[in-house]
C-alpha cells in the first residue's frame, strides 16, 4: 500500500470526526479560515450549531472573533507581504495597483464594514493592511460587519424553526 492512501485516509477521518462533531473550536477554526484568502464559508456551521440547540449568543461571538481574527491576519499580510503577495504571486502592475488604490481612497476606510462580503471582503481587508489603515478604525469597521452578518444569520435562522 502506497503510504499516501493511509495519511489520506487518516486525515480524510480526522476531518470528517471534526466537522460532524460541531463545536465552539470547529466555529473558531471554520471562521478564522473564512476570513482569510481561502474560499471557505462559516455561515453553515452557525446555522447548523444553532439548529442543535448551541446558544445564539456564544455561537455569534464565537464565529465573529474567529472571522474578526482572520481578517486581522489578512491585514497584516497586506501590512509586513502585501506588495511582493501582489506583484510576485498574484502578477498585479505597479499600474493595477495604484488603480485599485484609487478606487480604496475614493470609497475610503469605511468600505472595511463590508469585509464581510463574499469575493470582495478578504482582498479589503489585504488592501487595507497595504495602505496601513489605523488598526483601531479597522478593528472597528471590520468587527462590527462581521458581528451584525452574524447576528442576522442567527436571527434568521432562529426565526425560521419558530
Amino acid at each position: 500500500m502506497h503510504p499516501f492512501d493511509n495519511q489520506f485516509l487518516t486525515y480524510t477521518v480526522a476531518l470528517h470526526d471534526w466537522i460532524n462533531q460541531p463545536g465552539y473550536v470547529s466555529l473558531f477554526l471554520l471562521s478564522f479560515l473564512a476570513s482569510t484568502l481561502l474560499p471557505l464559508g462559516s455561515e453553515w456551521l452557525l446555522i447548523l450549531m444553532l439548529v442543535k440547540g448551541y446558544p445564539a449568543l456564544a455561537t455569534v461571538l464565537t464565529a465573529t472573533a474567529g472571522n474578526s481574527l482572520g481578517a486581522f491576519s489578512t491585514y497584516l499580510v497586506g501590512v509586513y507581504g502585501g506588495r511582493w503577495l501582489i506583484e510576485r504571486v498574484m502578477g498585479v502592475s505597479p499600474a493595477q495597483q495604484e488603480r485599485a488604490h484609487g478606487y480604496y481612497r475614493r470609497y475610503g476606510a469605511f468600505s472595511l464594514f463590508f469585509s464581510w462580503l463574499p469575493v470582495v471582503g478578504d482582498p479589503l481587508c489585504l488592501v487595507g493592511g497595504m495602505m496601513r489603515i489605523n488598526f483601531w478604525l479597522f478593528t472597528a469597521l471590520v468587527v462590527s460587519g462581521k458581528l451584525l452578518r452574524y447576528m442576522v444569520t442567527a436571527w434568521l435562522t432562529l426565526r425560521a424553526m419558530g
